[in-house]
């Protein structure tokens, strides 16, 4: 679709003789005045005005001063002669003007100008558009956020009621008498509740990292303190694969929320622990990294397969299982990716690092300055 020119000028050999230079690749519409100007302004889409300087009742640049109000997006050229350049110097440098030509123009330089100007149209018109997308997508995104809240709200109310009651229910059914078969039902109703209740938990945890609604408690406190009973806590499930779990750390002041981090850590073990060699290591370290920025490292390192990057930005996404990653375990998918929401409430983000059969998942925190 071709471009629409604008010309304006009170001399009719002068509006014949730009119409002669633009026809071929513009539409050319015409003006004698610069009332007659506005008023096709008003009622066609333009994308150049090209305006003589030297008119009854109103200038060119006062004209062209006047065509903003009237639309704002074309391109204003003006032509002038040298008599007049001072006062167009100025309107250009007050930014109304996109460039003058001086009368006699060349016609070369005057197509590669208005070639130029609609070029410069089309960037700004497309420019105009991406604001508008990005307009469009911010209010899909707070839409988005909106829909969380109401998400919570839906799982709080209209999820733990109903499992309430079946709760209520099942324990009743249990004070009974079952023959055999009803005891195996009820057993495992109640194993699908608590898997029920157990993803409605780490659903609210996410949505709620994610939406900024976490009640924070920060605090001071030693690292070696932070994680002293970190040994006697997976003795157990580390037993079940002749793992064991080791520390390196260092006695660093942290200033942290304590039930998010042991939390994070907690989710970060126990995948280290599914996916970890039989008679392996996994390693516990806290070093202190970056001096001049007060910030120590916390990292949890375990023998087993390399994963690949692209299988760690699939973990890391909310329900997302890959079976052939995870050994076919049972899971929703969504230990990492609270990880990783929780660990935004600390400024701090998660950091994978597999190679050579070592996996090394590791975060910064603050220290106390």
């Amino acid at each position: 679709m071709k471009h629409t020119l604008l010309c304006v000028d009170d001399e009719k050999d002068i509006l014949s003789a730009l119409e002669r230079v633009f026809r071929k690749k513009y539409n050319v519409i015409t003006a004698n005045s610069a009332k007659e100007g506005l008023e096709l302004l008003r009622n066609n889409e333009v994308s150049i005005i090209i305006s003589d300087q030297k008119m009854p009742q109103m200038t060119g640049v006062e004209f062209l001063k006047a065509s903003i109000k009237v639309n704002p997006k074309p391109i204003r050229i003006l032509l002038t002669g040298y008599t007049d350049i001072d006062s167009v110097i100025k309107a250009i440098n007050t930014g109304e003007i996109y460039r003058y030509i001086t009368k006699p123009w060349d016609p070369v330089d005057f197509i590669n100008t208005v070639g130029n100007a609609i070029e410069k149209y089309e960037l700004r018109k497309e420019l105009v558009e991406k604001n508008i997308a990005l307009s469009d997508a911010l209010e899909e995104l707070k839409s988005l956020d909106e829909a969380k809240n109401n998400f919570m709200f839906l799982v709080n109310h209209e999820l733990k009621t109903p499992l309430t009651v079946i709760t209520s229910f099942m324990e009743l059914l249990k004070e009974t008498s079952l023959d055999e078969e009803q005891e195996l039902y009820t057993q495992r109703i109640s194993k699908s509740v608590q898997k029920l209740n157990h993803l409605i938990h780490e659903v609210l945890e996410l949505v709620s990292a994610e939406t900024g609604q976490v009640q924070l408690n920060f605090q001071k406190i030693s690292s070696k303190v932070l994680f002293e009973d970190i040994d006697i806590k997976y003795i157990k499930p580390a037993k079940y694969k002749n793992v064991q779990v080791t520390q390196d750390i260092d006695d660093i002041k942290l200033l942290i929320d304590k039930k998010i981090i042991l939390n994070i850590i907690d989710r970060i073990m126990d995948n280290a622990l599914k996916f970890c060699n039989k008679d392996s290591i996994i390693q516990l370290s806290v070093k202190l990294v970056d001096q001049e920025n007060y910030k120590a490292k916390v990292s949890i390192t375990n023998e087993g397969e390399a994963i690949s990057k692209t299988v760690i930005q699939k973990i890391l996404k909310p329900f997302t299982l890959n079976e052939e990653t995870m050994n076919h375990s049972k899971g929703f998918g969504l230990g990492l990716s609270i990880s990783q929401a929780l660990l935004g409430t600390q400024n701090s983000s998660l950091e994978f690092k597999s190679q050579d059969e070592h996996t090394e998942v590791s975060f910064l925190l603050d220290v106390v300055k």
